[in-house]
């Protein structure tokens, strides 16, 4: 700090001399005016030095922190959020699972309930169509059995109609159904 302090000092002595030599071209360009310019170019260093030291840069390193802080607290937060989305979303889950479960286990038990109801219908069903059955069997029966009875007779009286026109002879019914029962019988 000392040199500067001497340097300016000498710089400043110099300059009246230097302002009285003859001014020829571009300043810069001037070898008589490099020492004021280099002593103008060390004030305003200093000067823009202490301003940034003293002023700028703590106001920035200010900004900066406080940038840096707002930045980690938007990420804690973020993460905060983040956390709770995924608990949100783990008992949405959840929930969708123990609805489908829910929903699985109602339709079973409604399938199982119109399952005995359709076994207990197709039940009743079969005895209905048995008891049909039967009784249609039992009808056919007679029928058959009836018919059976008035076929002997179509077959006794067709049989003396049949012997009355071959032979002449006129049969009686009952020797004829005799006949036919006898050939029946074989």
């Amino acid at each position: 700090m000392l040199r500067l302090k001497t340097l300016a000092l000498a710089l400043l002595a110099a300059t009246p001399a230097m302002a009285a030599e003859p001014k020829e071209g571009m300043p810069q360009l001037n070898f008589h005016s490099y020492p004021t310019q280099i002593f103008w170019l060390l004030i305003i260093f200093v000067v823009l030095y202490q301003l940034m030291t003293r002023a700028a840069l703590p106001r920035i390193g200010g900004m900066i922190e406080e940038r840096r802080s707002r930045i980690a607290s938007d990420l804690d937060r973020a993460q905060e959020l983040k956390d709770d989305t995924e608990r949100a979303i783990a008992s949405y889950e959840a929930a969708l699972a123990e609805a489908r479960s829910k929903a699985h286990a109602y339709v079973q038990e409604k399938r199982d309930a119109l399952t005995a109801e359709m076994d207990g219908e197709r039940a009743h069903l079969d005895k209905e169509i048995a008891d049909k059955v039967t009784k249609a069997e039992k009808a056919i029966a007679a029928t058959r059995d009836k018919a059976l009875a008035q076929v002997k007779d179509v077959a006794a009286s067709v049989a003396g109609d049949i012997v009355g026109q071959l032979t002449g002879i006129k049969v009686s019914k009952a020797e004829v159904q005799s006949a036919v029962a006898r050939a029946g019988g074989k």
